[in-house]
């Protein structure tokens, strides 16, 4: 005897409405873009349905840079995969940090950003996940500072020893 399904289980019972593997071969790449840098969907309302979030890959090319831009009110992460990212934000991109495979890179709302492959050998590999499913990018138009200052991050949880 089969036991009824509790309250927001679909009819098929999560069969097809359930969990989703996207295959790498079917990411979408028809989405908002940056100059420098190639952005592929893999979860997002359309795709998926995703409600409260869009997650993808991004490549740049070795020794390439993005424009300047940001992703209005959506909290961005950026995880290295392959290659070293060097970020660069600020009102004239006048903050630097750099990070390396398993390295997580967190964006937050409105802050002004570009992507710099920090290889000239090597492209960088990146998946990156949104807090909305819509693509949001602002690109800008900024003259950037130089030098920029070196910004290392500060963990307010883990201190250092000693």
């Amino acid at each position: 005897m089969s036991q009824p399904q509790p309250p927001g289980v679909p009819a098929d019972g999560w069969r097809a409405s359930g969990v989703r593997v996207i295959p790498a071969g079917s990411l979408d790449s028809n989405t908002p873009q940056t100059p420098g840098m190639n952005r592929a969907a893999a979860i997002d309302f359309a795709r998926v349905g995703a409600q409260k979030l869009w997650a993808g890959t991004v490549h740049i090319h070795a020794g390439a840079k993005t424009g300047a831009h940001h992703h209005g009110p959506l909290e961005s992460v950026i995880y290295v995969v392959r290659g070293r990212a060097r970020m660069r934000w600020g009102e004239r991109l006048e903050f630097t940090a750099e990070a390396g495979p398993g390295d997580f890179i967190y964006v937050p709302p409105f802050v002004p950003h570009q992507e710099i492959n920090a290889s000239e050998g090597e492209t960088l590999e990146c998946v990156l996940v949104r807090s909305d499913n819509e693509a949001v990018v602002v690109n800008l138009d900024i003259e950037p500072a130089e030098p920029p200052e070196a910004v290392a991050w500060i963990d307010p949880i883990h201190k250092a020893p000693g």
